[in-house]
């Protein structure tokens, strides 16, 4: 006997900085538990929309639903993309994180896409939140994560290495002073750049839920990133249950054309299959 499909609800979250929020909500048909996802930054969100959806999928199949939010200025979200702030994302994790508490029965997970658990981090470090953590290719700075995004405006204008540093300063230098700067057909906000410029993945002292990162590498790697592995090590150190693993599989966030990356979905299910 075939398996009954996930049900779809989609509905906008009222009270945004900018508009109301676009959520969309996969019902698993046995429901133990919901996740919250928070999504990858700028084109890194649309790169990767086909395999969350895949992921989103399977998860319904082992019973956890999923709430996608759209960030505020992002996708079918209230507002631009230049009105977002490293603020309003943090609200929008706050709402999200409400509606489901007062919606749905079962566990509550998060689920962070490479900057989207940037902002979770800073979510949860505002308040008494505890929630099992899921991460995909989790961004570890976010000063570096913004210097990638800015590199972008120098090799869409062609520069050399000399030109793509002064152009990169001068962005900075924009940003810092209240404007905006245009970048790979996105108008970033200074309000969103300072928050980047500060971020880092850190949770609250003794996070008493588990936290999964999940990297995706070239074949034959057997571990993570250097970098990924200290903050595991640091995380360990005081007294949180983190664990990495490193996947082999395409850079679908980045890649040209569509990619995904099925070692990377089943990894996730193993990790739920934990938080249940």
């Amino acid at each position: 006997m075939a398996r009954p499909r996930p049900q779809r609800e989609v509905f906008y979250l009222p009270g945004g900085t900018a508009g109301d929020r676009f959520c969309l909500l996969t019902l698993a048909p046995d429901e133990i538990g919901t996740l919250i996802f928070v999504h990858a930054f700028a084109e890194e969100m649309n790169k990767s929309r086909r395999m969350v959806a895949l992921a989103v999928e399977a998860f319904a199949s082992r019973g956890w639903s999923t709430l996608q939010i759209d960030l505020t200025g992002c996708g079918d979200s209230g507002g631009e993309f230049e009105e977002a702030s490293w603020q309003s994302w943090i609200h929008d994790c706050q709402d999200a994180y409400a509606w489901t508490s007062a919606n749905r029965t079962g566990r509550i997970a998060l689920w962070g896409m490479r900057g989207g658990g940037l902002v979770l981090a800073d979510w949860l470090r505002t308040g008494d939140f505890v929630a099992p953590l899921l991460l995909w290719q989790p961004v570890s700075n976010g000063r570096q994560h913004l210097t990638q995004f800015l590199r972008l405006k120098a090799a869409s204008e062609m520069l050399a290495d000399v030109d793509a540093k002064a152009a990169m300063d001068a962005a900075r230098a924009s940003l810092k002073a209240g404007a905006s700067v245009q970048v790979a057909g996105y108008a970033m906000p200074p309000a969103l750049a300072q928050g980047f410029e500060t971020a880092s993945l850190g949770l609250p002292e003794a996070y008493s839920a588990p936290v999964v990162a999940l990297e995706v590498g070239s074949a034959g790697r057997e571990d993570v990133t250097p970098a990924l592995r200290m903050l595991i090590e640091r995380w360990q150190g005081g007294g949180i249950a983190a664990r990495a693993e490193a996947i082999a599989g395409p850079a679908f966030w980045q890649t040209l054309e569509i990619e995904t990356c099925p070692e990377l979905i089943d990894a996730s299910v193993r990790a739920l299959e934990a938080f249940a």
